[in-house]
């Protein structure tokens, strides 16, 4: 085992891999981050690891305590806690079972004890967390009696000590430790060896839109025009498979039909202070203008009569890149990376795992990387052109946290959507419980209260041509068929409301996410992460932090107005009222209005709050209301840049540090002076 970096530690056992996540990344390590951590000492020694190689692959099995808690494997959306399960970490569209099965599958899971466990491969590797006991170990199942029902039976317990991991073909593996003064020290370390976590636009941190996949470029633009008459908040619209000339597979150039003038297109929705984001597969339609050029340079199977780039070569990358140059150049400012999972669950329509890669991966591990790499070749593009985006992508793995690229699914469960954003956060992924289509106005309004707790803000009306605060139910919308004036006026303002709540957070969140950048802390996270040996917080799946200071207990549209809600120690005061609270306690039944969003605030935290903006660009500025909570000494580091470039990697970017002490708020303002982006109105003590 050798040391590689301050807590993290490399062990090589057998003969690895030559293609593995690690050796293909093209992203560093965050270097100048590391020489500021605190030196650990790996929790395990060479002796704790076993393996065992046979033809069909190797096996590696370590130790898992009783008292420990697993958590990760990156976007699962079934299961929270993982001790005593098995995750199969296989790339796959819409899973419908808690294999591990997923549309981000992460080899990394981290421990309540503070390390974390990654294990460098992209083949189908297998995780038995505690659930299955080698023949010379002593079951903790069998001590436990028989079951008088299958629940009882099957009910998932740890029932070994030792973590079992099954990885297929490779014949040895790498296997990197990441050690902690604490659990989320440790997904720290992960985030940074990734390099780092991302920073978003500004502008990316608002509202997007995603419009009717059959609107034309008049379409769009009713669309757009509709949510500014709504006053609704909307920084970017996004455009879906139909602006394609062929989308299945995919053309990359626009319907002249649908979309005869582009350009004029794009010019109107950037007057109206809208951004554009356009829908798009990997898959490569033989009418694309790079066929010929990218042909000998994608594997040996078609999806959609359509090519599948070997994007981890250069070749690949730069035809594909070239044209999609063009479509920055034209002003698109991010695109939505579609289909690039697999389709075990959903039809079969992808590449088989036999396919052949000219770099010589296999379709296996192309399944488990091939999200990576298109993120990274569409991010490379951004970079050149010193702009920012913040994307979407609906397949991704390890060493993610750099790209500015969210994550989501076909799939709909809401319990399992706001599970995802917890678990997201143990693997450095970024995640949204994106709205769609919806039953009645409290769905809707629920729905969109809990993405606007997320990583991004996303309104996917793909299937519907009109607001659907106008119109929620879905043949009604299709005809044109409005909510009644009452109910419209209703349902918008408290949409609204909830959106609104959102813009007001984006200092707070821009700051955040600053924070994630050079620390590698995660913006939205477990409980758990925070606090690892409470152990009603290792079990709390309904609830988020965000940021340092805030913490969020949405309710579900089928769980009626009440809930139970969980304070961990400390002092708490309600966001809202400025309540003071102890913690360590559940507050139960709590009565959930329609229009609010139950959430606490952290002891000792200033809180900076902006009246809300219909939208973001170049020119916004934020007029703050500084919130205190808490009489004794607090800060917060307020950043700011020009929310839009990479001109911060130059050092043009400012920290003010907010700090309050004995009823005084102090600004040390930093390197730039006076703030560009913000204005403090005024300061308030919340609670005390």
């Amino acid at each position: 085992m050798i040391n590689i970096l301050n807590g993290i530690y490399k062990l090589t056992l057998g003969e690895p891999e030559v293609l593995t996540p690690i050796k293909l990344r093209r992203t560093s390590e965050n270097l100048e981050a590391f020489n500021h951590l605190i030196k650990i000492s790996s929790p395990f020694t060479d002796e704790d690891f076993k393996i065992s190689v046979s033809q069909r692959g190797c096996t590696v099995t370590l130790p898992i305590y009783e008292e420990e808690r697993i958590y990760g494997f990156g976007l699962q959306l079934k299961s929270f806690m993982q001790n005593g399960k098995k995750k199969i970490i296989r790339t796959n569209a819409d899973p419908s079972s808690d294999s591990g099965d997923s549309h981000a599958p992460v080899p990394f899971y981290v421990s309540t004890l503070g390390y974390g466990i990654l294990v460098d491969t992209a083949r189908y590797v297998s995780f038995y967390c505690g659930s299955s006991a080698a023949k010379e170990q002593k079951s903790r199942e069998s001590e436990l009696g028989p079951k008088g029902t299958t629940e009882a039976l099957y009910k998932t317990v740890q029932s070994s000590s030792s973590m079992v991991i099954d990885i297929p073909v490779a014949q040895g593996i790498d296997i990197y430790i990441f050690a902690g003064t604490d659990m989320k020290d440790a997904i720290c370390r992960y985030n940074l060896f990734s390099g780092g976590g991302c920073l978003p636009p500004l502008k990316g941190l608002g509202v997007l839109y995603r419009g009717y996949v059959d609107a034309d470029q008049n379409g769009i633009l009713d669309i757009s025009k509709a949510l500014r008459d709504d006053h609704i908040p909307c920084d970017i619209i996004g455009l879906e498979p139909g602006w394609h000339s062929k989308a299945y597979s995919c053309s990359y150039l626009w319907n002249d039909k649908k979309f005869p003038v582009p350009e004029d297109m794009v010019k109107a929705l950037k007057d109206s202070n809208f951004d554009i984001n356009l829908w798009e597969q990997a898959f490569v339609n033989p009418s694309a203008p790079f066929y010929d050029e990218i042909k000998d340079h994608s594997g040996d199977y078609l999806v959609w009569e359509g090519l599948v780039p070997d994007f981890s070569i250069l070749q690949a990358r730069e035809a594909f890149g070239k044209h999609h140059e063009k479509l920055v150049d034209l002003g698109i400012a991010g695109f939505k990376l579609d289909e690039c999972d697999s389709s075990d669950y959903t039809g079969g329509w992808s590449f088989p795992n036999c396919t052949q890669f000219p770099s010589g991966l296999d379709g296996e591990q192309m399944h488990n990387q091939i999200g990576i790499f298109f993120q990274d070749t569409q991010y490379e593009l951004y970079k050149k052109k010193n702009k920012r985006t913040y994307s979407q992508v609906r397949a991704s793995h390890a060493l993610a946290s750099s790209y500015p690229f969210v994550l989501y699914s076909d799939l709909y469960n809401h319990r399992d959507f706001f599970r995802a954003l917890l678990n997201a956060g143990f693997s450095g992924l970024l995640w949204t419980p994106e709205v769609r289509q919806t039953d009645s106005a409290i769905e809707l309004i629920r729905r969109i209260q809990i993405v606007c707790l997320s990583a991004q803000v996303c309104i996917n009306s793909w299937m519907i041509p009109n607001l659907p605060w106008r119109q929620f139910h879905y043949e009604e919308n299709l005809r044109g068929e409005l909510l009644p004036e009452s109910e419209r006026i209703a349902l918008t303002l408290a949409c609204k409301k909830a959106l609104e709540f959102r813009m007001s957070l984006i200092p707070y969140l821009y700051s955040a996410f600053w924070k994630y950048k050079t620390t590698g802390t995660p913006v939205f996270r477990a409980l758990v992460m925070d606090y690892p040996n409470d152990i009603y917080a290792q079990e709390v799946e309904d609830q988020v932090w965000i940021g340092d200071s805030l913490m969020a207990a949405p309710i579900f549209a089928d769980e009626g107005n009440k809930r139970n809600i969980y304070l961990p120690e400390g002092v708490w005061f309600d966001f809202e009222t400025g309540a003071r609270l102890i913690g360590d306690q559940w507050l139960n039944e709590v009565e959930v209005p329609i229009d609010h969003i139950p959430i606490f605030v952290k002891g000792n935290s200033i809180i900076p709050i902006a009246n809300p903006v219909e939208w973001i660009n170049e020119n916004t500025q934020f007029n703050l209301t500084i919130n205190i909570y808490g009489s004794d000494i607090s800060s917060f580091a307020l950043y700011e840049d020009d929310g839009y470039s990479f001109n911060f990697e130059k050092g043009m970017y400012n920290i003010t540090e907010l700090q309050y002490n004995h009823n005084r708020l102090n600004l040390d303002e930093g390197f730039i002076s006076p703030m560009k982006k913000y204005i403090i109105d005024q300061i308030i003590l919340k609670g005390e």
